[in-house]
């Protein structure tokens, strides 16, 4: 059974995300009133300032939920019962809620969405493709040098825009309702992989190299990573990415039909956009 587009309005928070920009898209482009959410937007929505949050969802029906920077953080549980709260208060229906794989916190939040008796819907993701084309990896790329406090563990990366077509798919159609996808590529890489994948397609010498966490961490924040980032990166690479998630799961097929994007076809795509090309000297 299918929404009826001309009676929905669709929130969704993090509107300029990595995910939530092609959700808009897609929705968009499918006849849907869409409210993109954001810090800096034209529908403001601030995590950290909940005066920000009754506005954005006033004569809102359904609402696609990204946390900053990820539910793993403390505090991501509260946030997610208070802003759940506020949503049942303004007659908001439906929730999609993007998870981490993994994640203690994250999964507590699954819970508090699933508790609110809204229809819901979880996507429960692994490490995304993106990070390497859209993140604070691109600049290590381009210079041919990445060092990561990553070692033999391998990571099942995920597409967003699988991500966002499981989302789109879960708003737009109640059959989705109830599930939790647990959302990943078909094939398990190491870091030191995934980059020699695309030193291959640029055709060109990328040096990955394993160091200590504690210098990563200090090295990002002399780059100018703000401190919950390199918390959040820190949680990840210690914990999160200690061979828990070194599986592969089926939710893009239960949820599409299809198998998610191989992160081979990334790379050829992105490669061929000139985005790891080295950048000229001023």
């Amino acid at each position: 059974m299918n929404t009826t587009k001309e009676t929905k309005t669709v929130l969704v928070i993090g509107g300029n995300g990595k995910t939530g920009a092609r959700v808009v898209q897609r929705l968009e482009a499918l006849g849907y009133a869409v409210r993109a959410a954001s810090r800096s937007g034209k529908t403001r929505f601030d995590w950290n300032d909940q005066q920000t949050w009754q506005p954005a969802m006033e004569g809102v029906q359904a609402m696609y939920i990204t946390f900053q920077p990820d539910l793993a953080v403390p505090g991501s549980v509260e946030a997610i019962h208070a802003l759940t709260q506020m949503a049942k208060q303004n007659n908001v229906q439906q929730v999609v809620l993007l998870s981490g794989r993994g994640e203690t916190e994250a999964q507590l939040c699954e819970k508090v969405v699933i508790d609110t008796g809204m229809r819901w819907t979880i996507v429960r993701a692994s490490w995304f493709n993106q990070n390497f084309s859209e993140g604070h990896l691109v600049e290590p790329i381009q210079a041919g040098y990445v060092a990561l406090p990553a070692g033999d563990v391998k990571e099942p990366f995920i597409d967003t825009d699988d991500i966002a077509d499981v989302v789109v798919a879960a708003l737009t159609d109640s059959r989705h309702d109830g599930q939790v996808y647990e959302v990943t590529g078909p094939r398990l890489l190491t870091f030191r992989e995934a980059m020699q994948e695309i030193a291959v397609a640029t055709g060109r010498e990328i040096v990955f190299e394993q160091i200590p966490m504690e210098s990563y961490a200090s090295t990002s924040g002399q780059y100018g990573l703000p401190d919950d980032l390199i918390w959040l990166l820190r949680y990840l690479f210690t914990e999160v990415l200690d061979g828990r998630n070194e599986y592969i799961s089926d939710g893009v097929e239960r949820a599409l039909g299809r198998k998610p994007t191989d992160f081979k076809e990334f790379v050829r795509k992105n490669a061929a956009t000139g985005i790891w090309n080295p950048v000229p000297e001023a």
